[in-house]
């Protein structure tokens, strides 16, 4: 079955036949691999070059994660000197191995690279040094219907069918928000004022007949539960509130990072179905983003991102001294993103016994299954109800 694989090393992509290879050049003397403006980059400190996982076969019990099975690249398949001397890494990956692509590392590759990934419908999501998302490579669609989206458009276009969509996204995601509360709260967790806020919220849903007014209440109901943070959470500050651009702390730079990953897995997830990515209903179409990934994420951020945060921070995986200082930009350090992404691809390899399918579905399996409940609702099958956890 395809993975996803997360590269953080730096060096190039290539293509021979059908498997791709991330080729390092390494310096016999200082093993170190040479920028183009002359700086260098540690090649030898990437500990989890490539992490993958297996679709469906998560496990899930009284909702512990299972453990990631990572895939070493230090086991190179073959190393060849170059002509400058250098020793040429090449690690291999098979392209029917691959459902994703994520490149944090330096990566060089040309568009033969580009069009053999694009052939084989392969995304690949590119991040900055510091882990900033840098956007990602969307294949040419093959999977489409014109009929779907002449139906998604016109969901959009009609005020009344286009807050419908707005409204049970908003509904999904503020009662993810409450369920993943009142489990804190019974454990102890003095999070009472920031349910009440949340239920304040729920309450307003009904009379909202503008989208303006759908994303005040998701607003309002998000910073009171970034509220309730101070309570899950043993933070040295107090954790004030959400700062986006840029992050000014540890939790703001954890929670940006867990959308970013959040973001491209559900467009991954869309790029499978007949969806067109451009068309949402809470977030507004724009240029040049997929803002239905927008719409999607907003249901499963308290579900994915929020309880993967949850657990680095209070099992001690991720520590403030993770946090780095970049001319004023809080950004996690290299290690902690690959003990985050460790978590991440666990998570969403975690199943859930599914009350409807009867059946274990894993948490990414689960984004694709709110892409199919969408359609069905375009296509007039069934009324549209975003995922409410049960668990």
């Amino acid at each position: 079955m395809p993975r996803v694989y997360y590269i953080f090393k730096h060096g190039r992509l290539r293509r021979k036949q059908n498997t791709i290879y991330i080729e390092e050049t390494t310096d016999e003397e200082d093993e170190m691999l040479a920028d183009a403006d002359g700086t260098s980059k540690d090649v030898g400190k990437d500990v989890k070059g490539l992490s993958g996982e297996v679709n469906g076969r998560g496990q899930h019990e009284k909702n512990k994660v299972s453990e990631t099975q990572d895939e070493h690249l230090e086991d190179a398949d073959e190393a060849t000197p170059s002509s400058s001397g250098r020793k040429v890494m090449r690690r291999p990956i098979p392209v029917e191995d691959i459902e994703e692509l994520y490149l944090f590392g330096e990566i060089d590759m040309n568009t033969k690279l580009l069009t053999f990934v694009g052939q084989r419908g392969i995304p690949m999501h590119v991040f900055s040094h510091y882990g900033w998302y840098s956007g990602t490579f969307y294949p040419h669609e093959t999977n489409v219907s014109g009929h779907l989206l002449v139906r998604q458009v016109e969901h959009y276009l009609d005020a009344q069918k286009r807050i419908t969509i707005a409204h049970e996204i908003v509904a999904g995601a503020l009662h993810n928000m409450h369920r993943n509360l009142l489990y804190y709260q019974r454990r102890g967790k003095d999070v009472h004022t920031s349910i009440e806020l949340i239920e304040r919220e729920q309450a307003n849903l009904s009379n909202v007949t503008e989208i303006a007014h759908l994303r005040g209440i998701e607003g309002r109901a998000r910073d009171a539960y970034f509220k309730a943070f101070n309570q899950i959470l043993t933070l040295s500050e107090p954790f004030k509130k959400r700062v986006r651009r840029p992050p000014d702390n540890l939790i703001n730079a954890l929670i940006s990072f867990g959308n970013s990953l959040l973001y491209s897995t559900t467009l991954a997830q869309i790029y499978v179905t007949q969806l067109n990515p451009t068309i949402s209903y809470l977030h507004e179409p724009s240029e040049r983003r997929f803002s239905l990934s927008l719409d999607i994420a907003d249901i499963f951020k308290p579900v994915i991102v929020d309880r993967v945060i949850f657990r680095v921070l209070n099992k001690g995986i991720i520590k403030e001294s993770d946090a780095e200082d970049i001319a004023g930009v809080i950004a996690l350090s290299e290690d902690a993103r690959k003990q985050f992404i460790e978590q991440w691809e666990a998570w969403l390899r975690t199943t859930v016994q599914h009350r409807r399918l009867k059946r274990s579905v894993s948490y990414r399996r689960m984004i694709r299954l709110e892409c199919y409940k969408i359609i069905r609702h375009l296509l007039g099958m069934e009324s549209y109800r975003a995922l409410r956890v049960w668990w």
